[in-house]
């Protein structure tokens, strides 16, 4: 079985960036067609197989009778196909060189974790809360018991002499307008929670922001709590790019993947999640995604080459780190909840010890907000019960209704408005630098 851990320290030895697509087609041959052509496009590229919406809340018949219809769905669906049809799709793809990653969304993931598992797979992603609040109305506890199992599933697997790998999707938890001392903290927590299920190879994710500053600083924070909370684990940290409302131009989206990328160097990361210049559009196509990985590698190449030596090593902000502070905060406040993780996740948002911004789920208290202050960085405007009082820094007011359209297009406006893709944004203009400026592109 191919090892999606070692895949990514092997490209992290010699240098390289690992990066990604999310990609995912429920016609067999597209589906076989994409991945071959991902698995070309870069010296270090893992493939992906995203789950179609279907699938990932447990309808197969919904997506049975699409298939027998001829209705494209969003992703592939595992599931519903026969072993023979999807043995055949990854025939000769997945190898040392090239895993492949299953991408779901399921706040009830053990039907896809046993149907990756029967195809040979081993690597997927998601956990008990960040694959749980956004995505629909799933109690968490439902969600956290199913997540026990299926991380337990996946644990199993290395019985049979394979090394699972599993992701945490919480660095991505409405990472728009969501301060990144928690989207950490929740990502940590999640890779605690895989630990103590058994597995051994794992990565947390944190998703660009609207500060370049700040996001560098949230990397690092999660690469030393990853050290202090993952001991005897094999781990590392994946950057997604923008999953916010994304520029339209092509070259706004390309500035916003090549900063991305940047980040991911600069920060530590080494596996970076693109995005396509038809996001704001449409789903790309292969030959988009391809473009993307290559736009991708290559400006991480840039940087690589350009770094002296580990960007990450003896950075200034590490040990002054606004970001960790934070998430190190509410990090400890949740372990002492509860010797069981999972029961201390629950009264954690009983409590309101985790409480993301503007999230509509019923276990969330939604008694947080945040906003973007006049240097870009995305900070709290109101903390409700988080326990970090004594850490976080001055706070601003609330959103208006205004503010918030501001707060949602911000990163789409800076980097539209940039007519050299080579060029990024002033990080230092904020949202109330461009108010004015809001009606002017509403009539355009």
């Amino acid at each position: 079985m191919t090892s999606f851990g070692r895949f990514v320290a092997a490209a992290r030895a010699r240098g390289t960036l690992v990066v990604q697509p999310r990609m995912g087609f429920s016609e067999p041959a597209r589906m076989r067609a994409g991945l071959l052509a991902t698995k070309r496009a870069a010296d270090a590229v893992a493939g992906t197989l995203t789950i179609d919406s279907y699938t990932r809340v447990g309808d197969e018949p919904a997506a049975v009778r699409a298939l027998n219809e001829d209705v494209s769905l969003n992703g592939y669906p595992i599931t519903s196909y026969s072993p023979h049809t999807s043995h055949w799709v990854l025939d000769g793809v997945p190898d040392p060189s090239f895993p492949v990653q299953v991408r779901h969304g399921s706040a009830g993931p053990q039907r896809i974790v046993a149907a990756l598992a029967r195809l040979g797979l081993t690597a997927t992603e998601g956990g008990p809360v960040s694959y749980c609040l956004p995505y629909g109305r799933t109690p968490l506890v439902d969600s956290v018991r199913n997540w026990r199992e299926a991380c337990e599933q996946l644990a199993a697997l290395r019985a049979d002499g394979a090394e699972p790998h599993l992701e945490s999707f919480g660095g991505c938890m409405l990472g728009q307008l969501c301060p990144p001392g928690l989207l950490v903290a929740i990502s940590a927590l999640e890779g605690v929670f895989f630990h103590r299920a058994g597995l051994r190879s794992i990565s947390l994710s944190y998703t660009q922001q609207t500060s370049p500053e700040q996001d560098r600083q949230a990397v690092r924070a999660l690469r030393r709590l990853a050290g202090e909370l993952l001991p005897d684990t094999d781990w590392h940290v994946v950057v997604y790019t923008y999953m916010g409302v994304y520029p339209r131009s092509r070259h706004g989206a390309r500035a916003l993947l090549e900063r991305s990328a940047e980040l991911a160097v600069q920060a530590g990361a080494h596996r970076l999640i693109v995005k396509t210049a038809a996001e704001a559009h449409r789903i790309p196509t292969v030959a988009e995604n391809v473009e993307a990985l290559r736009i991708a590698a290559r400006a991480a190449a840039r940087t690589a080459a350009t770094a002296p030596g580990d960007a990450a090593a003896g950075d200034p902000d590490t040990a002054d780190n606004p970001v960790y502070a934070e998430a190190r905060a509410l990090v400890d406040a949740v372990l002492d909840l509860d010797a069981d993780l999972g029961s201390a996740l629950l009264k954690a948002f009983e409590r309101g010890y985790l409480d993301v911004p503007y999230c509509l789920h019923p276990d969330n208290a939604g008694r947080t907000r945040s906003h973007i202050d006049a240097t870009g960085r995305l900070t709290w405007s109101d903390i409700g019960a988080l326990p970090i009082g004594r850490v976080t820094g001055r706070r601003g007011a609330r959103l208006t209704a205004a503010g918030l359209y501001d707060a949602l297009t911000y990163v789409q406006r800076r980097y539209d408005r940039t007519p050299d893709h080579r060029s990024a944004p002033d990080p230092h203009r904020g949202p109330a630098d461009e108010h004015a400026q809001t009606h002017d592109l509403l009539e355009v």
